[in-house]
């Protein structure tokens, strides 16, 4: 099967968006027979970073990790061409968030109910464009603020499944959330 052949995902990501976060989920697209399609503020190469708490500190520590390449800026997606999107984590949503594309983008899959997952600061994004009043969802403690706030309801689980949106606290959690929203994926490609 051509790439183009096979249905697509995006990813969303930008500068210091998690490493695990992103890879490990766009590997699990592939195996799965989808084409993930990274989009960010532009098209250029972004640099992730790996971030965690170490014993001893009381905020994040980061590191450089892995680069990656944006396939499109978001102003160049339709994403009615899409069958779902991964929001990463890391500190790049407390930024991205802002980008109107982004939220015009956020809001479609939302509205058309289409597979969404969510991990760590991953739920900057839908929050800022008022999309999670009354869904539950999983993300790291630090931004159980930002759900409250935007009307959600915070629970701390390894994954959380509502409805079409499947979501994890932190990169520790992608072997419970990733394959359940996998499986919404294969789910909405071939029904029946």
């Amino acid at each position: 099967m051509n790439d183009s052949d096979q249905p697509a995902v995006l990813l969303v990501v930008g500068d210091a968006s998690e490493t695990v976060d992103t890879l490990y989920p766009y590997f699990r697209l592939q195996e799965a027979g989808f084409r993930p399609v990274v989009v960010a503020p532009e098209r250029r190469t972004y640099q992730m970073v790996m971030h965690e708490v170490r014993p001893g500190w009381t905020i994040t520590k980061e590191w450089e990790g892995y680069q990656i390449a944006a396939d499109l800026a978001f102003s160049e997606v339709d994403p009615a061409g899409y069958e779902g999107i991964f929001f990463s984590g890391g500190r790049a949503p407390e930024y991205l968030r802002y980008d109107e594309d982004l939220l015009r983008i956020t809001r479609h899959f939302f509205d058309e109910a289409k597979p969404i997952a969510s991990v760590c600061h991953g739920v900057e994004i839908p929050a800022y464009a008022g999309c999670l009043a009354g869904r539950r969802m999983a993300t790291v403690a630090k931004c159980r603020h930002d759900l409250e706030v935007a009307g959600g309801v915070y629970l701390d689980e390894p994954c959380v499944i509502d409805g079409n949106l499947v979501s994890g606290r932190t990169y520790h959690d992608h072997g419970h959330f990733i394959g359940p929203w996998i499986a919404l994926l294969l789910e909405r490609v071939s029904p029946g």
